[in-house]
């Protein structure tokens, strides 16, 4: 679709997964993301992350990790590498830190 006049659509994508944590189990989920070894910088595509800290409720404090990446394939070839499972096999957690799985969710710029 032809961008409208004076906004361009930039190439990106945005990939967020939202984490439901126990309460007061927070810092243990931060210094879990802290100290993980992503790589992620050397990966094709890849732009910037973000991990974002958000609403509580009485039994969970709400956080998003934030991904931009220069396009959706970017992404997904990085989901299919052997750097996504790397990224991801260090990063256990105690029984009882996440309410749920994750829930992914994906965007690409629309202005």
């Amino acid at each position: 679709m032809p961008a409208e006049a004076g906004f361009e659509e930039p190439d990106m994508f945005i990939a967020m997964n939202r984490f439901r944590i126990a309460r007061g189990r927070e810092a243990e989920f931060e210094k879990i993301w802290r100290e993980r070894d992503s790589n992620l910088d050397s990966v094709p595509g890849f732009k910037d992350f973000h991990l974002l800290k958000g609403p509580e409720d009485d039994e969970a404090t709400l956080y998003a990790s934030h991904t931009t990446w220069e396009s959706r394939d970017d992404f997904e070839a990085w989901t299919r590498s052997e750097e996504f499972r790397k990224a991801h096999s260090g990063g256990r957690a105690a029984a009882g830190i996440y309410l749920g799985h994750p829930e992914f969710e994906g965007f690409e710029p629309v202005l």
